[in-house]
């Protein structure tokens, strides 16, 4: 086969459990899962890329391009692995970050305990300056104190400093001069949040680039590692980075601003639900990737993710919005809970079966994985009910301990709650399907929508094992796994576009609208964002232009699409038309009759992405040729109440039309797909496995 090499692009998702690889070679896929090394997180890359360069037949040399995603930002922000790290901050802010919102994420908790700040009071440093909120000087910045600062952070042995100045975003000046001043005295990596985060709201702001300084040391030596390594086994290409909004940006930029890598790995399991809606012309989709760590819940609508500001990392109640640490970026909208294949299962004080957060990863795994680990997690259960070949786990890489399983499983739930193995394995899983049925109904009805109507498509090494039972409750009729599923993050890399998202808040009344400063603004969002994407790409770039917007007074904006092109005089009343529609889709009626009552523009967004080929287009299929399976295997069926015998299919013989009845199997190397009762199986295609529900006519 010949190929050209910029044709030849590797996807890698470091993940909690699993290190996915995926290879595109000319449009086939050659993928693999390695257990993440947490030591050297970058081992388990170079170890995948040996794998799927070989099957492939071809030497890494040959690699045109490396995209990559990690959660080790989010991991370090969990764990609080970062640098020692100053903040310095307007004299009167030194606590902002402590004192947070006067939101209580439980309102009747006494004996509530706020989440610990990033940076402690000892390490954070006031200095005199003042900008107001127009962005006029309002007091000179303190530059002596500046320099006695430098002094004090360079004899305190800090990796890192964070500066983040009230009303920092509407004019930097005071950011970037203290950023001078400290750059002369000392080397370290230093963090403006005028850069960072330029948005109102000076808790996320300082949040975020807080969040930034602090894990910037460590992702920068862990980048630079990483493509030292590659170019030593012969990848001498481009590395390229997916952060948190779905585009790709340069090594370097990740470097500088690694708090936008925060939610990349699911960002790209989103894409790739994106491009299958795309594919099969699907217009209302909820994406369900669930891994070694977590599950995610996305919703997609007209082929896009939903779309946020802001989002919250380690949650420290209940997963109680509130109680975690904001990071205010762009970002794919969607809803993440401790339920992956590694999530440990537990008895609560009240008798309870729960699971998650805490995660068994790779080291040491399941207790099914052998490797010291004894304590049940979810693919304990699933092994135990069948749902898994104990001798063809991850294509037989790792081989399945039944007895083991079993053991912790009735050690930690059944003998506290008086039950059998098997029982105690369906228990589990009945436990964390509902808690991802019931984050699926929360995201849903939280963006105004309901989740029946949604099409479900399934990915990560975990999802297909659930999705057919999580459709049994969320009401939804069908289900697509597509192929590479288990890979499906990385696989979602190689369809991410190069693109950045620049935001700038300017607090500004329609009544006092002005055009030529908002087009100046616009023009010159639109020339950073472009720059990040033109790192990547010497194609076309498209731009969206959204404000976002509310009435004078409320607390909270919603985003307003607008045109990309100049605003004339009289756009003032274009723009309102705008909200009133978007304000009236949102809250089902637009606010009027109330005099005086003004309309206000808070922040500007500009994104910019290289445009996509389109994609080839499909249409479901309802099959054809009913397929009768000669192996067989006992799996407990959850909507049976009882052991059930499922057939089992290898995907790789299966072919376009074929038709699998429920209860079924259908085993491939990176996942396996369980075909509950209510469901048969059609293959598609392009390859994909439709769930469909029995008597759905569709």
């Amino acid at each position: 086969m010949s190929y050209r090499k910029e044709d030849v692009r590797l996807g890698a998702d470091i993940g909690g459990t699993f290190t996915d690889i995926a290879l595109d070679l000319g449009g086939r896929i050659f993928s693999t899962k390695v257990l993440t090394n947490y030591a050297a997180p970058e081992q388990a890359i170079l170890d995948g890329i040996a794998v799927v360069t070989r099957e492939a037949g071809l030497p890494a040399s040959d690699i045109g391009i490396v995209i990559h995603g990690t959660t080790l930002a989010t991991n370090a922000l969990i764990e609080r692995r970062g640098a020692k790290t100053a903040l310095i901050t307007t004299e009167g802010f030194r606590d902002v970050i402590e004192m947070r919102t006067e939101n209580r994420f439980e309102q009747y908790d006494l004996n509530l305990k706020l989440p610990t700040p990033l940076i402690p009071r000892e390490h954070r440093f006031t200095v005199r300056g003042r900008i107001g909120a127009e962005g006029q000087e309002l007091q000179p910045l303190d530059e002596a104190r500046l320099e006695e600062l430098a002094d004090e952070i360079a004899a305190g042995g800090f990796g890192a400093v964070a500066i983040g100045f009230i009303h920092a975003y509407a004019n930097p000046a005071h950011e970037r001069r203290a950023r001078e001043i400290l750059a002369a005295k000392i080397d370290v990596p230093i963090s403006i949040s005028a850069e960072v985060s330029p948005q109102m709201r000076e808790f996320e702001r300082f949040n975020t680039v807080c969040a930034n300084a602090y894990v910037r040391p460590q992702m920068a030596t862990y980048l630079a590692r990483l493509q030292v390594r590659l170019k030593e086994m012969g990848a001498d290409c481009p590395v390229f980075m997916i952060h948190s909004g779905g585009g790709l940006i340069s090594v370097e930029t990740a470097s500088e601003f690694p708090v936008r890598l925060v939610e990349s790995g699911p960002a790209g399991g989103a894409i790739f639900a994106a491009d299958i809606a795309r594919r099969f012309g699907l217009e209302k989709v909820v994406s369900y990737d669930m891994g070694g760590t977590t599950a995610k819940i996305c919703l997609i609508e007209d082929f896009a993710p939903r779309t946020a500001r802001t989002f919250e990392v380690a949650r420290t109640y209940r997963f109680s919005k509130g109680s975690g640490m904001p990071i205010s970026i762009p970002v794919i909208e969607m809803i993440e809970i401790g339920a992956g294949g590694g999530s440990i299962a537990w008895v609560d004080a009240m008798g309870r079966i729960q699971t998650g957060p805490e995660s068994a990863g790779s080291e040491p795994g399941p207790a099914c994985y052998g490797r010291g680990g004894e304590r049940p997690a979810i693919t304990d259960a699933d092994l135990v009910l069948g749902k898994l070949d104990p001798d063809n786990f991850a294509g037989g890489a790792i081989r399945l301990d039944t007895d083991a399983s079993q053991r912790a499983i009735l050690r930690d739930v059944g003998e506290r709650l008086s039950l059998d193995a098997p029982s105690a394995a369906f228990g589990i899983c009945e436990v964390v399907d509902e808690n991802m049925a019931n984050a699926a109904r929360v995201h849903a009805v939280e963006n105004g929508k309901n989740i029946s109507d949604n099409l479900m498509i399934a990915f990560g090494g975990a999802a297909p094992l659930h999705a057919a039972r999580l459709c049994e409750k969320l009401g939804i009729d069908r289900c697509l796994v597509p192929q590479g599923a288990g890979v499906g993050s990385a696989i979602g890399f190689l369809k991410a576009p190069f693109g950045y998202e620049a935001l700038a808040s300017r607090l500004t009344r329609l009544s006092q609208f002005d055009a030529t400063e908002a087009n100046a603004l616009l023009a010159d969002l639109k020339a950073s964002a472009e720059s990040f994407v033109r790192a990547g790409t010497d194609g076309r770039i498209g731009c969206e232009i959204t404000a976002f917007m509310r009435y004078a007074g409320q607390g909270w904006e919603i985003p307003v699409p607008l045109p990309d092109r100049p605003f004339s005089a009289d756009a003032a009343g274009e723009i309102e038309a705008l909200f009133r529609a978007n304000y009236e889709r949102f809250f089902g009626r637009a606010i009027d009759g109330l005099d005086g009552l003004e309309i206000e523009i808070v922040t500007w967004s500009v994104k910019a992405t290289d445009e996509r080929p389109a994609v080839e287009r499909h249409q479901l299929a309802t099959g054809e040729r009913t397929m009768k399976p000669a192996v067989t295997r006992a799996v407990f069926d959850p909507a049976a109440g009882s052991v059930q015998t499922y057939s089992i299919v290898e995907r790789d013989t299966l072919e376009s039309g074929d038709r699998i009845a429920g209860p079924a199997v259908i085993v491939e190397r990176e996942t396996s797909t369980v075909v509950t009762t209510p469901f048969d199986a059609v293959v598609q295609s392009d390859g994909s496995i439709l769930l469909t529900r029995k008597g759905n006519p569709s």
